[in-house]
């Protein structure tokens, strides 16, 4: 990943990519070829030495399958959005600015694990539902659903974990910019209805 020394991520960031509820892009080279599945996953920093993404493919999905060649991939994306060069204050200045995108992302590598088993599968889909059920009034649990119906669905999925050996990641938050810049960044951003990528921007200011 090219990343410019003032766009590096910081540890913080970092770490909230990797542990705000989300997803991923799963990456893999097979002898086929790329493959790639979009998943949610839930961040384990007690696996390995670095943590480990886990989440699960459908048992159908030939990724899980097809040997992996070398390192695989999780790439994962956090709040993005254009940026208007009419938000800068230096368009008003001197008038040489462009649009851009900001943006925060990782590019985390390390070894595929599959776990093609039902114990291991269910702590998983139950630690990620309750990741993103955690908000609710009244959160849907898996024991709300019939054991054998839950039993059938856990057939039907097979787990990945990416025993992680290396994160690249990068944060594109306007901190190249005058502060007056950043100031119209914020406010267009929020004007715009983008909140989080506004908050980010704040916050590496």
């Amino acid at each position: 990943m090219y990343v410019p020394a003032h766009f590096a991520a910081s540890p913080e960031t970092v770490k909230a990519l990797l542990t705000h509820p989300g997803s991923a892009n799963l990456v893999t080279m097979t002898p086929q070829g790329l493959l790639a599945t979009l998943l949610p996953f839930v961040y384990d920093p007690d696996a390995g030495e670095q943590g480990a993404l886990q989440g699960h493919l459908a048992r159908n999905n030939t990724q899980w399958s097809q040997p992996a060649v070398g390192e695989a991939m999780a790439i994962i994306q956090g709040a993005d959005a254009y940026i208007s060069p009419s938000w800068y204050a230096s368009k008003a200045e001197h008038g040489r600015v462009v649009p851009t995108w900001n943006y925060t992302t990782a590019h985390v590598y390390g070894r595929l694990v599959i776990h093609d088993d039902p114990a291991w599968l269910d702590q998983q889909v139950r630690r990620l539902t309750g990741l993103h059920e955690a908000g609710f009034d009244h959160p849907w649990g898996v024991d709300d659903a019939p054991g054998r119906y839950i039993a059938g669905q856990l057939r039907a999925i097979v787990g990945v974990e990416l025993v992680i050996t290396r994160i690249e990641a990068k944060a594109k938050l306007s901190q190249n910019r005058p502060g007056a810049d950043i100031d119209g960044v914020v406010a267009g951003l929020s004007a715009a209805g983008h909140a989080a990528a506004a908050a980010d921007v704040q916050q590496a200011r």
